[in-house]
């Protein structure tokens, strides 16, 4: 598996929080009465076509948003179990805090104990990726996941 198969579950936890700050200021908006406006032009639309689009997208984000939450479900299954393959006690917990709980290196370090240094840690998890895939890449220095 790659860092990038390793990092899906990441990302799309990510996109859940994107669509649902999204939904909540679809659902703001729906909720908000509009401003008249005294320009004394006639209107083309009125304020309830404005609220049933709005309606219609909150309805489609919500539908989004439940398919990411099931495909989350799935990937963080898939994720365990390739976790749980991995002998080393310690390396596997490495690898359930940075890869399923999203936390960053510093912190997978941190929750690690005493005596765990950051870079150290990242090194582990690399070099065993690298072992099992040999198209892993070196160990990135960016702080992505």
């Amino acid at each position: 598996m790659t860092v990038d198969e390793l990092s899906q579950l990441y990302y799309l936890n990510r996109e859940i929080e994107f669509d649902q700050e999204r939904l909540r200021e679809l659902e703001r908006k729906a909720s908000a009465p509009a401003t008249p406006q005294m320009t004394g032009m006639p209107r083309t639309h009125d304020n309830a076509s404005l609220i049933e689009r709005y309606a219609a997208e909150i309805v489609d984000l919500q539908a989004i948003i439940a398919a990411k939450q099931i495909q989350c479900i799935h990937e963080r299954a898939r994720l365990e179990r390739y976790i749980a393959d991995i002998e080393d006690s310690e390396l596997r917990w490495i690898f359930k805090l940075r890869f399923v709980n999203g936390l960053p290196w510093t912190q997978v370090a941190a929750s690690m104990g005493e005596g765990f240094a950051m870079e150290a840690v990242k090194k582990r998890c690399y070099r065993y990726l690298r072992r099992k895939n040999e198209s892993v890449p070196p160990c990135p220095d960016e702080g992505v996941v």
